[in-house]
């Protein structure tokens, strides 16, 4: 029951997020510190283009006039090849390993509910590097041999594709290894034809001084007395993407990988191929970026026009994201959405996701046409795994997860995530081998030792997969509840209000489908009631899911349990 009190806080609410929105789309909240059985989808989707007729007029079912276009997605699963399944007893992960798993992430069968039901895989890193991680590659059309032969790649993609699985790559062409030929020549002779591969302050008449604007220092490093600019560290020069043979090069790259099978790629660093330094960003600086980006895009459709791009543009400006969706990306990574999340179920407080998301998608489907889909996460690869961040919290971590699993967009589940795996810097602590059994068999990798994961109860997935309350089970559940309703898997996303701080609801919406759902974020039983004024009058009369057995919906009043979602239509 609404009190005067209560509706006063409510606007009070509202109004301080339409504040907090336009400081969101200007881009000045600072800047980031770092870096019945459901079926499962027959047609994965991911970076399909948004069908703007699905907001016209006209449909019974229709929740608004002026409804955003629906966003038509599948979940990934970001995975670190190094790190999740070792198929020669050498400890370290390999694509026969990966190839072996994929019943795992999704066995093809929709008639099975025992795989997790992804739609995609990320790679990270594939190509020769001198590091673990791949970042810094060395030869950018080949398989490091750690992982296996460009043939093993291939038989992974084939069994990929064929249970429905899209796969993408990370391509890093922002730099290379200091250990590439191209740069090892370029270091050597001024004459090199690689030399202005490379930004050279001599040779370009800058400054060796300035701030990073990967946040890194002085991005000038030396080489037999000249200076070569490597914003992220002394071993990843960047490359010069003011030279045509340069944008060339990587765009063939890009089709060689795509005739290999490839369905697209994660873009590291994408904002910063021109952002060199902290002094670099501008409005100018982010439109040669995106007018490469245009390019490579271009130069991809020769080979695959539907190949799905999304970027790494860590920035917490909706309005710049946008630029980079202007027929350039079809997806930038939602850093804020993934902050908020976590914030949100850790203190169990609406953060009022869903009136940020709705105005951030009207900006993203004027700059877009309407082709865009968002791409959300709650962490990757660069950051402190959920279950550290949330302190252990199961509840948490499930109430996490169904948000991500219920809002619009590509959702990326860190390979672990699922588990509950943590996992706190440096680097390598994130990045621990994938937990499949206790006693470290069943392609169990041991390149890196489980400091955060080894030892502990429950936390693999043959102990979680028998377990109906576990966090994996509870992962399978919501992506073949999302996987079923049309509105949750490719559906708008219209805000719905309530007066209660630990509900957090919105409505998904396509031309044919609109459901209600409904988030207790709190650790006590709350009744919700419905309200027949919002989501232009569209009444929410049948329970379609429940994360939770006891939800109980009686006319316009919603009974739902503690850390539990509630799915209405």
């Amino acid at each position: 029951m609404q009190t005067t009190g209560l509706l006063r806080r409510t606007k009070l609410r509202r109004i301080g997020s339409a504040v907090l929105i336009l400081l969101l789309l200007a881009g000045c909240t600072g800047t980031p510190d770092g870096n019945g059985t459901a079926a499962k989808p027959k047609d994965n989707n991911a970076g399909t283009k948004a069908d703007s007729s699905h907001n016209s007029g006209g449909s019974a079912k229709a929740v608004t006039a002026d409804a955003v276009d629906p966003q038509p997605s599948t979940v990934f699963y970001e995975v670190f090849v190094r790190s999740f399944a070792d198929s020669n007893g050498d400890g370290i992960g390999d694509f026969k390993g990966l190839t072996h798993k994929l019943d795992y992430l999704n066995d093809g069968n929709p008639d099975t509910d025992s795989d997790l039901g992804i739609g995609g895989i990320w790679l990270m890193p594939i190509n020769p590097s001198p590091s673990y991680h791949g970042y810094d590659v060395t030869d950018y059309r080949e398989i490091n041999p750690d992982y296996g032969t460009l043939d093993d790649f291939r038989e992974f993609l084939n069994e990929a594709h064929k249970r429905g699985i899209k796969v993408i790559m990370d391509l890093v062409v922002n730099h290379t290894s200091k250990e590439h030929p191209w740069f090892k020549e370029a270091a050597a002779e001024k004459s090199s034809s690689y030399r202005d591969w490379y930004v050279w302050a001599e040779d370009s008449g800058r400054a060796t001084s300035g701030s990073s604007a990967a946040g890194s220092g002085n991005p000038w490093h030396s080489v037999r007395g000249d200076h070569y600019l490597g914003i992220f560290w002394e071993g990843m020069p960047d490359l010069n993407f003011d030279n045509p043979e340069v944008r060339k090069e990587m765009t063939e790259t890009g089709q060689f990988w795509l005739e290999q099978g490839v369905d697209g790629f994660r873009l590291d660093a994408a904002k910063h191929i021109y952002e060199d330094l902290q002094t670099d960003k501008s409005q100018a600086t982010t439109d040669k970026n995106v007018a490469w980006w245009q390019e490579f895009r271009s130069g991809l459709k020769e080979v695959k026009p539907d190949a799905y791009l999304v970027g790494e543009v860590w920035d917490p400006s909706a309005a710049l994201i946008a630029s980079y969706l202007d027929g350039a990306l079809d997806s930038g990574f939602n850093f804020s959405l993934a902050e908020t999340i976590l914030s949100s179920v850790k203190n169990e407080k609406d953060a009022n996701i869903p009136f940020t998301l709705e105005r951030s998608y009207k900006l993203y489907g004027e700059k877009s046409g309407g082709n865009f889909v968002d791409a959300t996460f709650l962490t990757n690869h660069d950051q402190n795994r959920v279950m550290t961040q949330l302190e252990g919290d199961l509840p948490h971590a499930k109430m996490a997860a169904s948000l991500l699993l219920t809002l619009p967009g590509n959702p990326f589940i860190y390979y672990g995530e699922e588990i509950g795996m943590y996992g706190a810097k440096p680097d390598e602590l994130i990045r621990e081998p994938m937990r499949w059994t206790q006693d470290d068999s069943d392609g169990q990798t041991t390149w890196e030792t489980a400091v955060n994961n080894a030892g502990k109860k429950a936390l693999s997935v043959k102990e979680q997969i028998i377990d109906p309350a576990s966090l994996l089970s509870h992962y399978r559940k919501l992506i073949q509840i999302r996987n079923e309703f049309p509105a949750l898997k490719d559906g708008a996303i219209l805000e719905y209000e309530t007066d209660q701080p630990g509900i957090t609801a919105f409505v998904r919406a396509t031309k044919d489908q609109a459901v209600l759902v409904v988030h207790n974020l709190t650790g006590g039983k709350l009744t919700f009631t419905l309200n027949s004024n919002q989501a232009d009058g569209k009444s929410f009369a049948k329970l379609l899911a429940e994360t939770s057995e006891g939800a109980e919906l009686s006319g316009n009043m919603l009974v739902i349990p503690a850390y539990s979602t509630a799915i209405l239509e």
